[in-house]
């Protein structure tokens, strides 16, 4: 490698994963800025830095950030470390502003500044996140945890505890909410009419919300809330708990006229006690619970605005180029070889597994429908895959083991 190189490991720092993009990306925009990458100094973004030719210290440690920076000269890696330090001090200073208050450095001291705001959110890794949700729970605070790979076992244990307190536990890997209007996350504008039925959408799935969201924005029905309960909700584990106090919320909300749940494949002793609540639940309730034999996204919309009296659109579609001789076949008759899905969110991994299946046979994933289906571990070791010679596979790569101190792919 050519030019002159800064590599930094900084303890008592932390940046979340977007916050250490928009460094990153400052300092690349340096003039005579040639590599830089701002990140934690987790395993992977060690071996990216060593990808890019970067020699990192031995002994740096995944609570620690990491600075590498190369340039053409001195001038221009002085002005990218200058990039990363106006980068690094912009967030907590504009937070601070115009204040007078010093800004409080934990879950605790927040909710005692801040006595109306009614929901913390959690950003931090997953490791770290049991002891700030227990403390938004303990202050009375309903939690929409951002994080992901926080064990299945500390979630099991915050939703209880929540449960108990009367507050509602959003994720873990919740990356998609809307309340009263207000996006958290990775939320859509949405349309608010005046007038006509308004819905309320319990979500076991993020990518999951946003396209039912978005269609039934197109078929011009009003969202009240979203409320993501994380993907692991209905599972055997978890039991529903979220799922459960998110439907008792929504069905005492007078501005919600409708309910939609939707899940990813729920475990089946979860899904008979969810429909159990669903059928006692005063508002009325749609579910669009994927798996094999149920409807799809689409269908399940469609079963929602039958429900609420609305018309349905003709849904926007993409249609495949065609290949081959003019005029000849569509392209996909034209290829042969095995089916690659890559996905950004879990349920539309599975929606995509559940219809192709259904033409083509198996298909092997990292989240599969049946254990059987499993990808090997070396398929997706070190977050690269490696699908030769596996057959039709789709992937999600936004599940934990993809996104382990690397930003989700949606970011």
């Amino acid at each position: 490698m050519t030019g002159v190189e800064h590599v930094a490991v900084r303890g008592g720092v932390y940046r979340d994963s977007v916050t250490l993009l928009r460094i990153s990306q400052a300092a690349s925009d340096t003039p005579g800025v040639t590599a830089a990458q701002v990140a934690m100094a987790t395993p992977l973004n060690i071996e990216l830095a060593e990808g890019l030719g970067f020699r990192v210290p031995d002994g740096a440690g995944q609570n620690e950030l990491l600075i590498t920076l190369r340039g053409d000269d001195d001038a221009a890696l002085a002005a990218g470390l200058s990039a990363v330090e106006g980068a690094l001090n912009a967030a907590p200073a504009a937070a601070a502003a115009g204040t007078g208050i010093a800004r409080p450095r934990t879950v605790r001291s927040a909710a005692a500044m801040a006595p109306a705001a009614a929901i913390v959110q959690l950003s931090v890794p997953g490791s770290s996140v049991i002891g700030e949700a227990l403390d938004a729970i303990a202050a009375g605070r309903h939690v929409m945890i951002f994080s992901d790979n926080v064990p299945v076992e500390q979630e099991v244990s915050l939703k209880t505890t929540a449960e108990a307190a009367g507050v509602l536990v959003m994720g873990p890997d919740c990356g998609t909410a809307m309340i009263g209007g207000v996006g958290l996350g990775f939320a859509n504008a949405l349309r608010d009419n005046d007038s006509g039925p308004r819905v309320g959408v319990v979500a076991a799935s993020g990518t999951g919300a946003q396209q039912l969201t978005c269609l039934l924005d197109d078929a011009g029905v009003t969202v009240s809330h979203v409320l993501g309960v994380g993907g692991r909700d209905l599972s055997e584990a978890v039991a529903g708990r979220s799922t459960l106090a998110a439907l008792r919320m929504l069905d005492e909300d007078p501005g919600t006229d409708h309910i939609v749940l939707i899940s990813k494949p729920p475990h089946p002793a979860t899904a008979a006690t969810v429909l159990a609540a669903t059928a006692a639940s005063g508002t009325p309730v749609t579910t669009v619970l994927l798996g094999p034999g149920s409807p799809d996204i689409t269908a399940g919309v469609e079963r929602v605005l039958a429900a609420v009296g609305a018309p349905v659109p003709v849904w926007r579609r993409w249609e495949p180029a065609t290949g081959g001789a003019a005029g000849g076949e569509p392209l996909a008759a034209a290829r042969q070889g095995a089916l690659r899905g890559l996905f950004s969110g879990g349920t539309l991994a599975d929606e995509a597994m559940l219809v192709a299946g259904a033409v083509l046979g198996d298909i092997r994933s990292n989240i599969p429908l049946r254990p059987d289906l499993a990808l090997p571990v070396s398929a997706t070791q070190h977050g690269r895959p490696q699908l030769a010679g596996l057959g039709r596979a789709i992937l999600d790569l936004g599940d934990d083991e993809f996104t382990l101190g690397r930003p989700h792919p949606m970011i």
